[in-house]
This record gives C-alpha cells, sequence and structure tokens, in this order.
C-alpha cells in the first residue's frame, strides 16, 4: 500500500475532528434537564455524520458536491454495495441538515427522535472509523468521551 499523504491524512483529521465536535455537542446538550433543542441535536447528529463521510471520501480521493444529503455522499463511497448499505440507515438524518437552520420549516423534534438521531450519527461514526482503520492502518483521534 502507497503511504498516504501527510496533507491527506491532516485534511481527514480535521473532518474527523469536526465531526466529532459536532457529537460532542449533541451528547451534551442532550444533557440540558429543561429547553432542550431538540432540533439541534438532530442537526449536530447529522452534521457528525456528513463529516464523517466527507472524511471518508477524502481519504479515498473522491470528489464531493457540497451538499448536506447523506445518500449522496454514501453512494459516492468507493467499494461493494454492502459496504455502502451498512451506512444508510444514517441517510434519515438528512433532513436535520437543513430544516434546523430555518425556523417553522419541520415539526417540533421529540426528545426520541433527537436520540434516535444521535445513536445514527454513532453508529454511523464507529462505522466508518473500523473501516477507514482496516482500509488505512493510520493512528485516528481518541474516541471521545460519552
Amino acid at each position: 500500500m502507497t503511504p498516504l499523504d501527510p496533507n491527506v491524512l491532516e485534511h481527514v483529521s480535521s473532518w474527523l475532528a469536526s465531526g466529532d465536535d459536532d457529537l460532542r455537542l449533541a451528547r451534551v446538550g442532550l444533557t440540558l434537564t429543561s429547553g432542550c433543542p431538540y432540533q439541534l441535536i438532530g442537526y449536530h447528529a447529522q452534521q457528525c455524520a456528513e463529516k464523517y463521510l466527507k472524511a471518508m471520501l477524502v481519504i479515498y480521493g473522491v470528489d464531493f458536491p457540497y451538499t448536506h444529503n447523506l445518500r449522496r455522499l454514501i453512494d459516492l463511497i468507493p467499494g461493494d454495495a454492502a459496504s455502502r448499505d451498512e451506512l444508510r440507515g444514517a441517510e434519515v438524518l438528512t433532513p436535520f441538515g437543513t430544516t434546523a437552520r430555518y425556523p417553522g420549516a419541520q415539526d417540533p423534534v421529540s426528545r426520541e427522535e433527537a436520540v434516535s438521531a444521535l445513536d445514527l450519527a454513532e453508529a454511523l461514526r464507529s462505522r466508518v472509523r473500523g473501516r477507514l482503520q482496516s482500509d488505512f492502518p493510520v493512528a485516528l483521534a481518541e474516541d471521545i468521551e460519552p
């Protein structure tokens, strides 16, 4: 295997770190005892998933469009369909990437929906990290604390 360009690794690490920041913020947000903005938990869950997918595309050298549509990003991932299918559950997060930005553009988000969104983002994160570590034995940032 050809060693990865250090600039590519730095770019991938930046995407992963930004996704981890979104995940961390979503986790902290759910600890609010009142007034939790559940739509923003969904937004940050979607952002985590989007950034992890984009990190994956960067490391594989795949150009991607400026989009929040997770299906479009997943479709660009190289490899067999099964490797993409394991990420498809996160596609339901796509609407959170835009509707939380526009008040009144969506129905209120429940705590259960926010928790489900966070679970989906964490599952995608785990799958992407596993694939990157398998395909590219590089040191990724440590897991963030729950």
